[in-house]
């Protein structure tokens, strides 16, 4: 008979060894705590473990999960990486959801660099797989509505929010309904619903907090402090957006700390105190290019600019409000976004407004010509009109003719307020005027083209003007157009050598002149403020 050796006893499992759902739900739990590098541990054992054991499922989504945090730790490369390995191997087994939520995961990084066509796309693709889970289509639909918010369409976000609570409802995630309520209350903050919005950011907070998400807990404390801002609530503005900022501190989220730096910095310069205010705009300002969120870098430039007009720094001012019009307008070039368009047409009236005290701190140092670039500027853009110049054009026009005079503030004034003509050596050094102008913008970007309108608003079509002797088409229209409206008002006007001339004189002298400006400016000019009645009408806007 064969001797049988007794049976060895199992092995016991070794408590390191773990199954991949397991550490896929211990990473989930560390996750919405806020303990990202325990939820990353946790995320790279499930993978290492769902690829040796082929479990599949937990593999794309523990890879989509550690690719989130990634992206909110401003590791891109890996982050995208991470998502599209979860997305084919979805759809390798056939999960259309994981595979939705890897889309739904993308679709958020697009967004958040700007990408808006893109994050549409990639939204609806992921919408598409997500006919079988109410609340990845809740997420899906809480991410459309962000993009129609942006767009400054505010029904159609409203509609998407509410699909999103209710599909959150269906699915009885209450940590979804959390988010849904999060959005709305940002909808109600844009339509200035501000107790609404109070509302929303109230119950999305508690239950996050019931569910331990700190960062939600963060949004909605950074949200609410804008609606306390709106408010005039400054104290309460600054508590809030003050807890957000350790919130994110803590979990390492970069992007979210410029958010709540921009409102901090906001309330210092609403309530008087510029140097702390110039601090957290600009930290505001550097996160958002560290974590190319480019509307947060667009909305922090523009708060700053506003701080730098407050403070007289104009052209600091203008080098920022450039620098959020070319990045409202990267976004716009993409979707054509409604509310951008909203914020751009916001933002050049603000760079209207710096331009304008600009040209007129200008003319404070000649007694003669005060007012002299306001009347400049409504002739000019009377005379883009008839000329029949786009939007575009009439806009730098009347900024270029607010500036046209900039360099004069490098003429002695001795010079610049001589009762009397000018000697040559005099008229000489007035005319480096035009160069000056252009050397004192060197250093700012404008939107606009202005800078051949200072330069060049005293060239003459015949090649007698200054300061290049520039003829015919070598002048650009803009600066005939102010040239000529630049000599209409000097010789209406008294000036320091002599006294206004009647304005049927001053028409009867540019006749004589003609042959300095293009047929069609000349005839745009007698057209519009050369024609009977134009003081009358322009009295009331210049």
């Amino acid at each position: 008979m064969e001797e049988r050796l007794p049976a060895l006893p199992p092995k016991p499992p070794d408590p390191e060894v773990r199954p991949a759902g397991d550490l896929l739900r211990k990473g989930r739990a560390h996750d919405r705590a806020g303990r990202l590098d325990d939820a990353v541990a946790a995320y790279e054992k499930a993978v290492a473990i769902g690829e040796k054991n082929g479990e599949r499922a937990v593999l794309a989504e523990a890879q989509r999960r550690l690719g989130v945090i990634h992206h909110r730790r401003n590791n891109g490369p890996e982050a995208r990486e991470l998502c599209r390995r979860s997305y084919y191997g979805a759809i390798g087994m056939g999960d259309l959801v994981l595979a939705g939520e890897a889309l739904n995961s993308l679709g958020g990084f697009e967004f958040e660099a700007g990408h808006m066509a893109a994050a549409r796309t990639t939204y609806q693709k992921a919408l598409e797989l997500a006919f079988s889970s109410e609340e990845l289509r809740g997420r899906i639909e809480q991410n459309l509505g962000i993009l129609a918010a942006i767009h400054g369409d505010h029904e159609a976000a409203l509609n998407h929010y509410q699909r999103s609570l209710a599909a959150f409802s269906e699915a009885m995630d209450e940590r979804g309904c959390a988010i849904a309520y999060h959005n709305l209350g940002l909808i109600a903050t844009h339509r200035a619903q501000y107790e609404l919005a109070e509302s929303h950011f109230t119950r999305s907070a508690t239950i996050a907090s019931r569910f331990g998400d700190v960062h939600l807990q963060g949004l909605c404390n950074l949200n609410h402090a804008e609606v306390c801002h709106a408010r005039q609530q400054y104290s309460d503005a600054l508590r809030r957006a003050e807890v957000a900022l350790d919130i994110f501190e803590q979990l390492g989220a970069r992007m979210d700390k410029s958010g709540a730096y921009k409102v901090i910095g906001m309330v210092f310069r609403d309530t008087g105190r510029p140097v702390l205010a110039e601090q957290r705009l600009k930290a505001a300002v550097d996160l958002a290019i560290e974590t190319g969120w480019v509307l947060g870098q667009a909305e922090a430039s523009r708060e700053l600019a506003r701080l730098h007009q407050i403070l007289g720094r104009n052209q600091d001012a203008l080098v920022l409000l450039n620098s959020a019009h070319q990045l409202f307008n990267r976004i716009e070039a993409r979707v054509e976004l409604v509310d951008v368009s909203r914020k751009m047409a916001t933002l050049e009236e603000t760079f209207l407004a710096v331009v304008r005290e600009w040209g007129l701190s200008i003319e404070s140092s000649d007694e003669y010509t005060f007012g002299h670039c306001e009347r400049v500027a409504t002739y000019a853009v009377a005379v883009a009109e008839t000329l029949g110049l786009d939007a575009m054009q009439q806009t730098t026009l009347r900024l270029g003719a607010y500036l046209h005079d900039v360099g004069k503030v490098r003429v002695p004034h001795e010079i610049l307020n001589k009762p009397g003509r000018l000697t040559d050596d005099e008229f000489e050094l007035m005319k480096l005027h035009t160069v000056h102008g252009v050397e004192l913008l060197a250093g700012v970007e404008f939107p606009w083209d202005l800078k051949p309108l200072i330069r060049w608003h005293h060239e003459k079509l015949d090649g007698t003007g200054y300061p290049d002797r520039l003829r015919g088409d070598e002048i650009p229209i803009g600066a005939q157009v102010i040239c000529i409206v630049d000599v209409f008002d000097a010789l209406t006007t008294t000036r320091s050598y002599r006294p206004a001339m009647a304005r049927e004189t001053a028409l009867a002298e540019l006749e004589r002149c003609r042959s300095w400006w293009r047929p069609d400016v000349f005839e745009a000019f007698m057209g519009s403020v050369g024609a009977p009645g134009w003081q009358e009408r322009a009295s009331a806007t210049v």
